[in-house]
């Protein structure tokens, strides 16, 4: 047993080394696909409100995509209101109820 190479352990520290590189790769790939999400879901927003501008100028029409604008324009000019009075030092109106979709 003399010619046989003693099975050197871990330390703690080395396996505290591959933890913590293991860790890193995983937190890595988290924010790719976090990046991946965000930029998804700019793009869905870029194309509804590019579709939002279509409709109101008449050149896309569907039913679905008009009562999606109808709400879009009805939330907006709640929000209007909603400025217009803080800036006048007015109590906030009750939110009106955005049309159906």
């Amino acid at each position: 047993m003399e010619g046989e190479e003693e099975k050197k352990e871990p330390s703690f520290f080395d396996r505290l080394k591959d933890a913590t590189a293991v860790v890193a790769a995983k937190t890595k790939e988290g924010v790719g696909d976090l990046q991946t999400k965000y930029g998804l879901s700019q793009a869905y927003g870029e194309l509804g409100r590019k579709t939002a501008e279509l409709v109101e100028s008449g050149a896309v029409s569907h039913p679905e995509l008009t009562e999606r604008v109808e709400k879009i324009n009805a939330l907006k000019k709640q929000l209007e209101d909603e400025e217009e009075a803080a800036a006048a030092g007015e109590a906030p109106a009750e939110p009106a109820e955005p049309p159906a979709s």
